[in-house]
């Protein structure tokens, strides 16, 4: 039932006071018309008899500013003038005030609680607002029907720690349909074999997914006229595979590539929440070290996947997946190791192909190994996996055998370059 005063004007309101007044309509009658109780009959009643000029059923509702604490206040303005800090600062990924992460520090770190209008409120009496720009629409819906249907990949170079005084690389992978984080480092230099760790991890935990949603960025495609030194014009876009690609290839897994700067974003926006609060944590706790920054991460990694609601589905990402995976509404299919190949190292690792010399030789970065087994001229692919202890793994196949296995510095054979 609406409101009183969005049912009748004044004037009908003061014209049904008077003919009760009159004796001309009974009380019951009037209350059955205008829906109200005995109680609020009589109270309009006694105020039109007060005073009957100024009589009004229009509702005027006060804004009223709340008082805090004087501590509360304080605190707020405090975090408000180091957010203004991190945002003039060019260097530093922050471009708005982000007042929900006010809100949970002053909780988490002060034991204080205030709502998120009083936070805001006070951010605009003190200069710590800025408008919000105007953005293209963009459509947030989740696009995928499964689990592990669409693994969305993504690297950012930012300045994470601005008290380290470097920038750091951000890889993360998140299943489009729970909206779930599997993966996600810090690291100082931005590799292929740090993205084919990062498939490892999640292959062997969450299982091969359908696809993959990355950028054009030379680690994931080969694209003619940009990444090759001595062109070929036989060569094309694609024709020649990535290390990172080939890992997929092996695994059966699509790749998608975002094609515009415009897709792109599209993968960027569900890191927006992380990449937001691991600045802002980071700076706050005085982070200068890239395995502070890491454990941070981690922590609010835990606090996106287990405890938000996302934005977009409604649910907390973790409830999401498990109930995806639960029921079957997934892609993701479990790892094995298929024949020939004997080990994940034969999969999770970089390749390169080579001749043998008369002599039963290789050579990788001016480094010479001598091969077992095979004979003179014969084509092996070479299939290394780097060590935790600065050495890396070398394992030479022919016709589809492990034919040797050998060590090598990783220093030596420049993987970087692979």
């Amino acid at each position: 039932m609406a409101q009183l005063h969005k049912r009748f004007t004044d004037e009908q309101i003061k014209e049904f006071i008077q003919k009760y007044l009159r004796k001309e309509v009974e009380r019951k009658h009037l209350q059955e018309v205008l829906e109200i109780s005995k109680t609020r009959f009589f109270a309009l009643v006694k105020a039109y008899r007060a005073d009957s000029s100024s009589f009004s059923i229009q509702y005027n509702r006060e804004k009223k500013t709340r008082s805090i604490p004087k501590t509360i206040e304080k605190n707020i303005i405090k975090e408000l003038s180091v957010e203004k800090i991190l945002i003039e600062d060019k260097d530093v990924p922050i471009r708005s005030y982000n007042y929900s992460y006010i809100k949970d520090l002053l909780e988490k770190d002060y034991k204080q609680h205030v709502s998120l209008p009083t936070i805001i409120d006070r951010a605009k009496k003190n200069g710590f607002y800025l408008k919000k720009p105007k953005r293209s629409v963009h459509d947030r819906e989740v696009l995928t029907s499964y689990a592990g249907e669409l693994i969305q990949h993504d690297s950012s170079h930012h300045l994470w720690a601005p008290r380290s005084g470097e920038k750091w690389y951000l890889i993360t992978s998140l299943d489009d349909f729970s909206r779930y984080i599997l993966y996600a480092t810090l690291l100082k230099r931005e590799t292929s074999w740090a993205h084919i760790l990062s498939l490892e991890f999640l292959m062997q935990k969450y299982g091969i997914p359908f696809s993959y949603y990355v950028d054009s960025h030379s680690i994931f495609r080969f694209v003619q006229g940009r990444d090759s030194v001595w062109r070929k014009h036989n060569v094309l876009t694609d024709e020649t595979n990535p290390q990172w690609k080939q890992v997929l290839n092996d695994c059966h897994v699509k790749t998608i590539y975002a094609l515009s700067p415009q897709a792109k974003g599209k993968i960027e926006r569900p890191y927006q929440w992380l990449q937001d609060r691991l600045v802002r944590t980071c700076v706050r706790e005085d982070v200068s070290d890239i395995r502070q920054a890491q454990k941070i991460l981690g922590q609010e990694i835990h606090q996106y996947n287990y405890h938000r609601v996302h934005s977009t589905t409604k649910e907390i990402p973790h409830i999401r997946l498990q109930n995806a995976l639960e029921n079957g509404v997934s892609l993701f299919r479990n790892f094995n190791v298929k024949p020939p190949y004997q080990s994940a190292k034969d999969i999770f690792c970089l390749r390169i192909d080579r001749t043998v010399d008369a002599y039963r030789k290789i050579s990788i970065n001016n480094l010479s190994f001598k091969v077992n087994k095979v004979d003179p001229h014969e084509k092996i692919n070479i299939r290394i996996y780097p060590l935790n202890n600065g050495l890396a793994e070398l394992r030479f196949w022919c016709n589809e055998r492990l034919v040797d296995v050998q060590r090598a510095k990783q220093q030596e054979l420049n993987l970087s370059t692979l």
